[in-house]
């Protein structure tokens, strides 16, 4: 590329903002980042991601640890790609969900997946995704995808009864102690 040319991801941006004009983008920087990614995102000021279920090796400091946070980012307990958090916790590595345990305050793990939630809200993320079957605290059958398999994929559906008051009632107390309710 000549000096003073514009790279093909930014042309790409700015078409974008152009046609469409300013839309909320979120950033999927999972997995191996090259420094040129890093700086992309960075360039474009778009939220990048957080998993929370990605922070806990206890092998290494992680980016995903809530305290290594910067607002400009977006926390999940996890995605539609990973398992569910009660199901994530309980498979977890005996070392890793020690830390896990020490990092989050738990005595034992019966309460790993509120304290997950806690840690996405208390974050300093601009904006935190809970997956509703973690609200459920569900194990792994109500996992949404398996990255590269066919089959039993995006088949889960919450039941209809499945949200009671006192559930919306600690979704709603949860968002508001930690100022994440907008309106």
């Amino acid at each position: 590329m000549a000096s003073g040319e514009r790279a093909p991801v930014t042309i790409c941006f700015d078409t974008m903002k152009k046609e469409l004009g300013d839309k909320e983008v979120i950033a999927e920087d999972l997995g191996f980042l090259t420094p040129s990614v890093i700086k992309l995102v960075k360039k474009t000021g778009f939220p990048g991601m957080k998993i929370l279920q990605f922070a806990f090796d206890s092998r290494e400091e992680s980016d995903y640890l809530p305290h290594n946070y910067t607002p400009n980012c977006i926390v999940y307990t996890g995605t539609h790609d990973n398992e569910t958090t009660r199901g994530w916790f309980d498979q977890l590595p005996r070392n890793d969900k020690k830390f896990a345990k020490e990092y989050l305050g738990l005595k034992s793990g019966k309460d790993a997946v509120w304290a997950c939630i806690r840690a996405c809200f208390a974050s300093v993320s601009d904006t935190a995704i809970i997956p509703m079957q973690d609200y459920l605290e569900l194990p792994s059958y109500a996992r949404i995808n398996t990255p590269s398999t066919l089959g039993g994929n995006w088949v889960w559906r919450m039941k209809k009864d499945a949200l009671s008051k006192e559930l919306s009632s600690k979704m709603h107390d949860f968002a508001r102690i930690y100022g994440r309710l907008n309106g």
